[in-house]
């Protein structure tokens, strides 16, 4: 076994696989950019070296800087994680070259399915069924199109380097060919290298079920089980959960064993996943799913299927990197229990999901032992006090669940994501809490379309009940302050000989300022007069942010934090952010509405597609924006001319950056 490895990732990956080789005693070296100097992963790993600056490119990506600081650290092996370089067969060989182990699979098991039409031509000789489509090298738009009217629409489109969810659009018609193919060549470029991009025919209830395979040099395969990953959004992954709802014992062990044979075809080694698209629109039947990629590395999602075979994966990762047999045979497997996994990201839900950033200036997540009828597992790469930066993916954490039934497990799911807490971004927790408790998706009818058919309901939010309202305005005139021990003269704040003191606060919410009247009753009970509702309540403090609240006569717990022009309220499962107002220092001066069109977050100008003086109708695309690897398009707010444009392509931009300028103008 290894002494000490180099995990080439950052975030929660990085934080997940140091863990494991913490317990296996297995010294480890973290690598950062400048912008992860102070990162979680740097602190928990045994050493640390430097990589570059910030950008992808520059630092993660710098496969020489990451050999180097493995030799110069007598790392014996690297891990890759996922993303950035763990896909790469160059930076294997080159690892290799180097006298040093990857820990994952050879570089021609990693080539053979970085293609996905080469993949998929593998796949047919292997006797893998696939979906159809054109899956050859042409790429003039013209010979596409047809292709793509030969297979009859809706069809998908996909960078044949991509993978998740990047490059990837769906067609409906041919009249929207043309620029779908333009944003999946600009979204493959951008992300791989490969602008190339394949035709495949879509299947309009499709579920998207993987099955975790693994392998060793010693000509050992086994499939661990699936995982159904049909909760997405764009192509993106959102709750995954194993096993899969409805999954029949025939039709697991055929998808089962389709994945071994794509694994022994490449002759694989390590953690993979062998993605299926499956004909949702009825029961399960076993020749109803088409192989559509494989990922030739451990998967986010991988602590699903860990909870529900009881095995730890990275730990198969080493074992095996290090020569050792797998050790494990298909007969000896079993399935105990069901798990759901949960993406928490900084990402901002009423305006399309964009990603966000932010100081997490308040980050809690339940505790296992809140729990009594299964586990909470929370894997995360950030803590309170850290920085969401626009140069990586916003994750703030994956909240893991198993409970001995589906239903038990999704019930655990619900109250461990209303258990969290996070301020300082915004976040898509509420979204996530109200998918778990969508009751198709308790029934176990999933599909790919189920997030984007329902997403008015999931994404809608129910006003700030008067209790919140109140809280907050006490929060906002500094009122409710944990204090040590009891102070006998608490009894009398706000007395006043000839009345009780008043106090105002205006605070700020999405839609519109509110004001409020505080009357200080003494002995941590108000009056409040918020939004022309009467809220009379009593408020403890606990310490740290916790509060005990009374109203009427029902008492409860909250949490209640205040920052620079901020309270926060997290109550029953939600929380509630409201700005606050100075009166003193308002500023009166707004952007004239409609004229101006601004990032919506940090990110790259990827394509201007207007020019000055051009007449547009509203909603016409003027701009294309990318963050995250993903291509944001900016579109006219309404009819006019553009009078300037304030950027070109290749800008990099900040959160409300003026971009372009329209003036009136009949068109």
């Amino acid at each position: 076994m290894f002494q000490k490895i180099l995990i080439a990732n950052r975030g929660e990956i990085a934080c997940r696989v140091i863990t494991t080789a913490r317990r296996m005693g297995i010294k480890t070296v973290a690598v950062y950019s400048d912008a992860d100097a102070l990162a979680k992963h740097v602190a928990l790993a045994d050493e640390a070296v430097r990589i570059g600056p910030a950008a992808v490119a520059q630092s993660y990506l710098q496969g020489p800087a990451i050999i180097a600081a493995a030799r110069r650290t007598g790392a014996q092996a690297i891990h890759p994680g996922y993303g950035f370089l763990s896909e790469n067969p160059e930076f294997v060989e080159a690892v290799e070259a180097a006298g040093l182990v990857f820990i994952g699979p050879p570089a021609s098991a990693i080539r053979a399915m970085g293609l996905k039409d080469a993949a998929k031509a593998l796949m047919v000789k292997a006797g893998v069924p696939v979906v159809p489509g054109y899956h050859g090298g042409r790429q003039e738009p013209e010979f596409l199109a047809a292709e793509a009217a030969k297979i009859g629409y809706p069809v998908l489109i996909k960078a044949r380097a991509g993978g998740g969810g990047k490059g990837m659009r769906l067609v409906e018609t041919a009249a929207d060919f043309q620029a779908a193919l333009e944003g999946a060549q600009r979204e493959g470029l951008a992300s791989f290298g490969d602008p190339a991009c394949l035709i495949e025919k879509y299947i309009t209830q499709p579920r998207h079920i993987e099955i975790q395979v693994f392998g060793d040099g010693h000509g050992n395969a086994v499939h661990l089980f699936e995982r159904d990953c049909s909760l997405q959004r764009r192509h993106q992954k959102v709750i995954e959960e194993a096993p899969a709802p409805d999954m029949t014992a025939e039709m697991r062990a055929a998808m089962g064993q389709a994945a071994v044979e794509a694994a022994r075809a490449i002759g694989y080694s390590g953690a993979g996943t062998v993605e299926f698209i499956v004909d949702g629109s009825g029961p399960l039947r076993k020749d109803g799913f088409w192989f559509m990629e494989m990922n030739t590395r451990l998967q986010v999602e991988h602590p699903v299927s860990e909870a529900i075979t009881g095995l730890d994966f990275v730990e198969l990762q080493l074992r095996v990197a290090a020569g050792a047999p797998l050790g494990l045979r298909q007969e000896d497997l079993a399935i105990t229990g069901w798990a759901f996994e949960a993406r928490v990201y900084a990402e901002d839900v009423p305006k399309g999901f964009l990603p966000a950033t932010g100081r997490l200036e308040h980050l809690r997540f339940p505790e296992a032992s809140e729990f009594t009828r299964g586990t909470v597992r929370i894997d995360s790469g950030v803590r309170q006090g850290d920085e969401i930066s626009p140069w990586y993916d916003p994750m703030i954490a994956k909240v893991i669940v198993h409970g001995p039934t589906r239903a038990a497990a999704l019930t655990l799911l619900t109250t461990a994501l209303e258990g969290c807490q996070v301020a300082g971004s915004v976040t898509n927790l509420e979204f996530l809490a109200a998918l778990s408790r969508h009751e198709g998706f308790g029934r176990g009818e999933v599909d790919t379309g189920l997030i984007a058919r329902d997403l008015g309901a999931l994404v809608a939010q129910a006003p700030a009940p008067p209790c919140v309202l109140a809280l907050a305005a006490l929060g906002g005139l500094g009122l409710l302050e944990a204090r040590s021990g009891h102070d006998p003269w608490d009894r009398l704040a706000g007395w006043r000989h000839w009345s009780n003191a008043r106090q105002f606060v205006a605070l700020e919410l999405d839609e519109g300022r509110i004001e409020a009247q505080v009357t200080q009753l003494g002995g941590q009970r108000f009056d409040v007069e918020v939004a022309g509702l009467h809220v009379s309540l009593a408020a403890q403090p606990l310490g740290g942010t916790r509060l005990r609240v009374e109203v009427e006569d029902r008492q409860f717990t909250a949490d209640l934090l205040r920052q620079a022009g901020r309270v926060t309220v997290f109550s029953e499962g939600r929380s509630y952010g409201f700005g606050l107002v100075d009166a003193l220092a308002e500023v009166e001066a707004e952007q004239a509405g409609g004229d101006s069109i601004l990032a919506p977050m940090p990110g790259l100008v990827r394509a201007v597609l207007v020019r000055a003086g051009a007449s547009v109708a509203q909603g016409e695309p003027l701009l294309v924006l990318e963050a995250m690897k993903m291509e944001h398009s900016l579109p006219a707010p309404r009819d006019g001319i553009v009078a300037e444009i304030l950027v070109v392509e290749g800008d990099q931009v900040s959160d409300g950056t003026l971009l372009l300028a329209l003036e009136p103008g009949d068109v």
